[in-house]
């Protein structure tokens, strides 16, 4: 290699590690633990590639990538962060940035990048990625809860790997945006990315034809557990054909395709050829701390599109989460464009939220079938029994305060006898405010019994 390394690291061991492979492999490497000094060097026309952290004691590494551009146009910058988030990689690709690795990296693959770069910069400006947010149909990848930073901890690790990928999830969890942000953000994400069904294989030249469409970049295969035997053993010969430009191959699946397997509904040579890596994307359910921030986002969105600008008020915000979502993100963003166009002014009501979720089906998940009723569905017999014995006439007024009634008690009782009485433990395992759980007990003339109970 030949040229110039700005490096830029507050952890001094990265910084000589990365001095010494530099400099062995015939770079000149100028090295530091500031921004401010990274940035001065690049003002001063130092540097043909700048390699740098994200965060920094004295900034924010990405929020340095327009200035850069600006000052120093066609100037490779590789981001390397231990954040190792998606929504890092994102971000670094709408700064155009060179390249992104998490860590901890592989100091070979970096220095083949920095390679690349290096020639890159000898011979023409920087190429422009894609860009997540041009595909405004696609469900966003946002979520600060555990389950989405460790999903998005996996990504990072398998996307610059050749390791077919299994993703699994229920429908509107957005499994084929996860997909797709593998492929951009890899190193085949200069060449095609191309998703196929059932019906792209069945006939007998179709596997051809996909495999020179795909040209080696990422071939997705759509609801994997919906292909038929005879298609299934296609696509393991697809995965067997050996050669050059062999894609990086990719399924989709909403069912649990090990159980799948063991029940004979997916070949086993095929279930084992596409787990080399196997990802969950959570139901919305199981992050509802996440119902906000996805919420606040399709608001935005829409205002950008030129809807009226809208919130959700607190209660309305409220019931977004405790609603079960049956069917997840697409669901929620769907309501969220409703509620725009017909909320009335710019605080959005609980009645108004009320109404559009209640004229939504619930949909049973696919996941977790034959686990036992879910709860909605036992609870919606029980509604349909008492509107039944009703005949032709209506319930009294009142019933949804009563309904949330009969079901509050219960769960506040079983809550408070599973933390022994303890309010505090069974406020934080309810997910509520301590005052909030009291006022709870006293308007519902609950019992509290204090004992000792071994967790």
């Amino acid at each position: 290699m030949d040229g110039t390394v700005l490096v830029a690291d507050d952890d001094r061991t990265i910084r000589t590690v990365l001095t010494q492979a530099l400099t062995r492999a015939g770079c000149k490497v100028h090295a530091t633990s500031s921004l401010t000094t990274l940035m001065r060097w690049v003002g001063e026309g130092k540097g043909d590639v700048v390699i740098s952290d994200v965060m920094m004691p004295d900034g924010n590494g990405l929020e340095m990538l327009p200035k850069i551009a600006q000052d120093r146009p066609g100037l490779p910058v590789i981001v390397i962060s231990a954040q190792n988030t998606i929504m890092t990689a994102i971000q670094a690709a709408e700064a155009e940035a060179y390249d992104y690795l998490p860590k901890p990296f592989d100091l070979p693959d970096l220095m083949k990048r920095t390679a690349r770069a290096l020639e890159l910069k000898r011979h023409r400006p920087a190429e422009k990625r894609v860009e997540v947010d041009e595909r405004p149909d696609d469900l966003p990848l946002v979520g600060r809860t555990p389950v989405m930073q460790a999903l998005y901890r996996l990504v990072a690790r398998v996307m610059n790997t050749d390791l077919p990928v299994l993703i699994s999830g229920e429908s509107g969890t957005g499994k084929s945006l996860i997909a797709r942000a593998i492929h951009d953000f890899s190193d085949r994400r200069t060449l095609p990315y191309v998703t196929v069904t059932a019906a792209d294989l069945r006939e007998l030249e179709g596997p051809a034809r996909v495999l020179a469409r795909v040209k080696g970049g990422s071939l997705l295969i759509d609801e994997i557990s919906d292909i038929d035997d005879e298609i299934q053993a296609r696509i393991v010969r697809m995965m067997d054909v050996p050669g050059d430009h062999v894609p990086r191959f990719m399924a989709t699946s909403q069912t649990n395709l090990a159980q799948a397997m063991e029940a004979g509904h997916v070949r086993r040579d095929l279930y084992y050829r596409l787990s080399g890596a196997t990802l969950h994307v959570p139901a919305l359910r199981e992050r509802v701390d996440d119902v906000p921030l996805l919420a606040q986002h399709f608001l935005a969105r829409a205002e950008r599109e030129g809807a009226p600008k809208r919130r959700l008020g607190a209660q309305a915000e409220e019931l977004f989460r405790v609603y079960s979502w049956p069917g997840n993100v697409r669901q929620l963003e769907n309501a969220i464009r409703r509620l725009v166009l017909t909320s009335r002014a710019e605080e959005i009501t609980r009645a108004e939220v009320e109404q559009v979720l209640g004229n939504q089906p619930e949909v049973e998940p696919v996941l977790g079938k034959g686990e036992g009723e879910k709860l909605s569905a036992s609870v919606a017999r029980h509604l349909q029994r008492y509107f039944d014995l009703h005949g032709n006439m209506l319930p009294p007024p009142g019933l949804y305060g009563r309904i949330l009634k009969e079901m509050e008690i219960p769960l506040i009782e079983i809550a408070l006898e599973a933390t022994g009485g303890n309010q505090a433990k069974c406020a934080d395992l309810l997910g509520i405010n301590r005052n909030t759980l009291r006022k709870k007990i006293t308007d519902l003339d609950i019992q509290v019994t204090r004992r000792r109970k071994l967790m």
